[in-house]
């Protein structure tokens, strides 16, 4: 089944991208990545014995591959071209959908609770480690002065 799953992406990478690299993942499942689209797909065995599982996502700046926004169990059976119909329905579903945040920027601010946003709620600032590190600084602070104060 691996093999002939490598086929067929090869097969299908070809009439869905003029620029595309076909590897296959750790867990698997073969993925054909387009740079110049910035999309990629993978195909894993399904439950049937003739199914498999394609899935279709983005690629982030600096190469990374979102998760897989849209997925669909295609028969094996029915042919490169159905395939090929099936995962541009795919990738179709993935440029529809709203782009991801870029990694390390952060949650948007939007989306914090409303108890945040109404400043209700104990929110604490200052935490144990801090209050440890006050506590040593005043302490050093009472030394001093008490080495001063009495000769």
């Amino acid at each position: 089944m691996r093999a002939r799953l490598r086929e067929t992406a090869e097969e299908l990478a070809g009439l869905l991208w003029r620029e595309y690299i076909v590897y296959r993942d750790r867990s698997g499942e073969v993925v054909i990545r387009g740079e110049h689209v910035q999309r990629w797909i993978s195909l894993a065995p399904a439950a049937g014995a003739d199914e498999i599982l394609v899935r279709a996502g983005r690629i982030l700046d600096g190469g990374t591959t979102a998760p897989a926004r849209s997925e669909a169990v295609v028969a094996l059976s029915a042919g490169t071209g159905e395939l090929a119909a099936a995962c541009r329905r795919l990738l179709a579903d993935t440029a529809a959908a709203p782009a991801p945040p870029a990694p390390g920027s952060g949650p948007a601010k939007g989306r914090r609770s409303a108890k945040a946003r109404s400043g209700g709620g104990s929110r604490r600032h200052t935490g144990l480690g801090s209050w440890v590190v006050i506590a040593c600084v005043l302490g050093v602070l009472g030394l001093c002065a008490y080495r001063i104060v009495v000769p």
